[in-house]
């Protein structure tokens, strides 16, 4: 298997680019077409356990669109072949905190969707 061919890191890179954008822009449908549109997509939260595209969707519209800017730093995002990634990112948003994003996303037809996510946020060292 090849690790990071840099076309296939090229493409993921964008797609995270755009998600991260829509986020802390609270771009909601843009969020919804990053996430791969199927009742096996999970999404771990901060302070939710989201299974399915329906309680992700229904997550996104009662978010508040306050409060969504931040920093990322530490980006790692890896590609398997041609059709897999996985995307792993600290994020800022309070001096005394730390949060951290993975993603796992997958190659279809329709473009590159995360097919998993989990968000958690810890004390920062």
């Amino acid at each position: 298997m090849e690790i990071n061919l840099p076309d296939v890191k090229a493409e993921v890179e964008a797609a995270f680019a755009i998600y991260e954008a829509a986020l802390v822009g609270n771009h909601v449908e843009t969020l919804q077409t990053l996430f791969w549109d199927s009742d096996l997509t999970i999404r771990y939260g901060t302070g939710e356990n989201l299974h399915g595209i329906a309680e992700i969707a229904a997550f996104r519209a009662a978010r508040s669109p306050l409060g969504l800017a931040r920093t990322t730093s530490r980006t790692v995002i890896t590609t398997f072949g041609r059709d897999f990634a996985t995307a792993s990112t600290l994020f800022h948003r309070s001096p005394n905190k730390v949060g951290r994003q993975m993603q796992s996303w997958v190659r279809m037809p329709d473009g590159w969707r995360v097919v998993a996510a989990h968000v958690s946020v810890i004390e920062a060292a």
